[in-house]
């Protein structure tokens, strides 16, 4: 079971990835004989691909990954600019990050998974000179949608084994400093289950969120990890085929979930007070017009007053706009943001901040086109690029 996180992202039948959290500096990972192929050469700024997900360790320091014409992008932003890093050349076929996860300038993962008959998944660290492969499990048709870590010897990802068909199960892997290992999580959908974001708060508090289809009901999936086995938590799931995309904690009692719900195509948020996951109000612009279709993709938090939920917003089929809620204590609010490229063609799939005044957001023109970069200044969100820059 994959349901596709938005309706015009045709080019991945896959879905974007979540939130992540980061990773200090540890042992430097195995690295498996695919990194000894040529890499794609280093490019200043791409203007063309797509982002999936972004993380920031400091104001001077984020990733941004995702695709470009078949092979893996990553671009690093130095706080001055963006530009472009070596990656890994994996193909043919291509080649996709849906996560990334990153604390400090020498240490970052990425992760995703490269097609073809039998999909792999595809994990890469960075060790502050250069991205490598790191040997990840794999199993029948295996994709990894969102990757967290807390140290060098504790991180996770999370995403689904047989994806392609059902029943899917979950699939979380585990760090331990020195390989990633499969730890047992529970798939409660008969007809499939699949996580696709991940969030850890220590080594003994994470949680991971998806879906479940049991006989083509579907409904939420939160996991917990308590620091023995991984089990499922009762979480909310309005009327429709909802889905959750992320999560994110700032403590033990202050955690988020946003994703999306069929029922009218709203978007859809729930909150963890320590004690129960419920749903909170999410604003949706627009009416209930057929067509209306409202989406969020990402969510980070830096504080319990302090969060931000990303995505798409369509209104009676007339394209996506790009979608920002805040969370300022009290409730969800829209907050306005640029379509940089048109105004029923921008997406946003991921968003990272490091305190109140300083966020990113990213995403991509029609599936896939031109990357989308916006930036928070505390203030306003103001878009990035405007324009192709130079190569």
């Amino acid at each position: 079971m994959r349901m596709p996180r938005l309706v015009s992202r045709s080019v991945k039948v896959l879905a974007v990835p979540v939130l992540l959290a980061g990773v200090v500096a540890g042992a430097a990972p195995a690295v498996s004989a695919a990194a000894a192929r040529p890499q794609a050469p280093a490019v200043s700024t791409p203007f063309f691909g797509q982002f999936n997900a972004v993380a920031a360790s400091s104001a001077r320091q984020a990733w941004g990954v995702g695709y470009i014409d078949g092979v893996t992008l990553i671009e690093r932003w130095n706080g001055k600019a963006w530009r472009s890093v070596r990656t890994l050349r994996l193909g043919p076929p291509s080649s996709d990050f849906y996560g990334v996860a990153a604390t400090s300038a020498k240490n970052a993962w990425a992760v995703g998974y490269s097609p073809g008959e039998n999909a792999v998944s595809l994990i890469a660290h960075w060790n502050g000179k250069s991205w490598k492969q790191v040997h990840s499990p794999n199993f029948a048709y295996t994709v990894l949608e969102g990757v967290a870590a807390t140290s060098a010897k504790n991180a996770w990802a999370v995403g689904c084994a047989g994806c392609n068909g059902a029943p899917s199960t979950t699939l979380i892997l585990r760090w331990n400093g020195s390989k990633w290992k499969r730890v047992p999580s529970p798939s409660p959908g008969a007809q499939g289950s699949t996580l696709y974001g991940v969030t850890a708060i220590s080594a003994t508090n994470a949680w991971a969120v998806g879906s479940a289809d049991n006989e083509g009901t579907i409904t939420t999936l939160i996991l917990h990890w308590n620091g023995v086995k991984w089990t499922q938590v009762s979480s909310p799931s309005p009327a429709s085929a909802p889905q959750l995309n992320s999560v994110t904690a700032t403590s033990s009692k202050n955690a988020w979930a946003v994703g999306w719900s069929n029922d009218g195509g709203t978007s859809l948020i729930l909150h963890w007070n320590g004690a129960t996951w419920t749903q909170v109000p999410s604003p949706n612009p627009a009416g209930s017009g057929a067509g209306d279709d409202h989406q969020l993709q990402s969510v980070t938090a830096t504080s319990a007053g302090n969060a931000w939920a990303v995505g798409s917003t369509q209104e009676s089929l007339k394209g996506s706009k790009t979608f920002i809620l805040r969370w300022t204590g009290s409730k969800w609010k829209q907050v306005p943001s640029p379509n940089p490229f048109c105004s029923s063609c921008d997406s946003l799939y991921g968003v990272t901040a490091t305190s109140a005044k300083s966020a990113w957001a990213v995403g991509t023109v029609n599936s896939g086109g031109i990357v989308v970069i916006l930036r928070w200044n505390g203030r306003s969100w103001k878009n990035y690029r405007s324009a192709p820059q130079p190569g």
